[in-house]
């Protein structure tokens, strides 16, 4: 059976798959539009399949709010280049939207939902995946709901905050969320932080001092001393406000009659470890294996 242009344009609309491998699937297929898609379709899961040990820890936050609620979600793939591509914006962002509406247990609930093309979520990463030629992830999602308002800033789309408060007004949120991106606070305030950290931070502290020569009343009054400035570093109330380091967060909420329930901050990559390539050793690789075959 010829395989015309027309159709296989119409494979490639249908898919995002190349031209060359459209054709091909059509080929394999007899002309059937629905057994190339599905052809498609099993290539690019093996295809994804290949890919899914590589590392990816570039990507893209996306925050998106309805109401007194947010959804903050990290998808990643394995370069900034194709955290910029508008197939992966668009892909990112579908699944934010439908964390938001569907509002899945987690990532793996989540990637059976089906999405408005009526693929599921995993089937349509599977596909772009195949498109691309990248490893894409859903890494982590979370929804936030508060009782009285919600603020969100995103830095880019490498850094994003979600902060639940009561009180002030929707600049106030955006400001305490901003302020979150910028100095990641471990927790709002002290009853956050936990006794485990607090104990260790104590005993190290009390080890330095003892270094001081000093009586035993006065390095317990200098433990006390670093353990406030130890405290005032890591909590959201503790810290200069961003925007005026004159001020805390602490009498910023103060002054705006407003406290703080909860925030969550996520950043692109955090915590996963990075395969740093050197460029000169991969080409003298390549070289070297060259000269092998020959």
């Amino acid at each position: 059976m010829a395989i015309t242009a027309a159709k296989v344009k119409e494979l490639r609309e249908r898919t995002g798959v190349g031209m060359m491998e459209c054709k091909k699937a059509l080929v394999a297929a007899d002309g059937d539009m629905d057994a190339a898609a599905q052809l498609l379709r099993e290539s690019g899961q093996a295809k994804a399949d290949k890919k899914a040990g590589r590392v990816a820890a570039e990507g893209r936050i996306v925050v998106r709010e309805a109401g007194n609620t947010a959804v903050i979600i990290e998808v990643n793939c394995e370069t900034d280049f194709v955290a910029n591509d508008d197939n992966f914006i668009a892909f990112a962002e579908d699944v934010a939207g439908l964390v938001l509406d569907k509002r899945p247990a987690d990532v793996e609930a989540l990637m059976a939902l089906d999405t408005s093309s009526g693929e599921t979520v995993e089937a349509t990463r599977t596909a772009l995946i195949a498109k691309i030629g990248e490893n894409i992830g859903i890494r982590r999602f979370e929804l936030i709901e508060s009782q009285g308002s919600i603020g969100s800033y995103t830095h880019g789309s490498r850094i994003g905050a979600v902060v639940a408060f009561a009180g002030g007004d929707d600049a106030l949120g955006k400001d305490l969320a901003m302020h979150v991106a910028a100095s990641a606070p471990m927790c709002v305030d002290e009853a956050g932080v936990p006794a485990e950290t607090l104990n260790s931070e104590r005993a190290i502290l009390v080890e330095q001092a003892k270094g001081s020569g000093k009586p035993a009343e006065i390095i317990e009054k200098m433990v006390d001393g670093r353990m406030r400035k130890y405290l005032a570093e890591i909590t959201l109330v503790g810290q200069p406000f961003v925007k005026d380091p004159d001020v805390t967060v602490a009498k910023l909420l103060k002054q705006a009659d407003a406290s703080v329930s909860g925030f969550t901050r996520y950043e692109v990559g955090e915590g996963i470890e990075k395969k740093e390539d050197n460029f000169a050793e991969e080409v003298m690789a390549q070289i070297a294996q060259a000269g092998d075959k020959g």
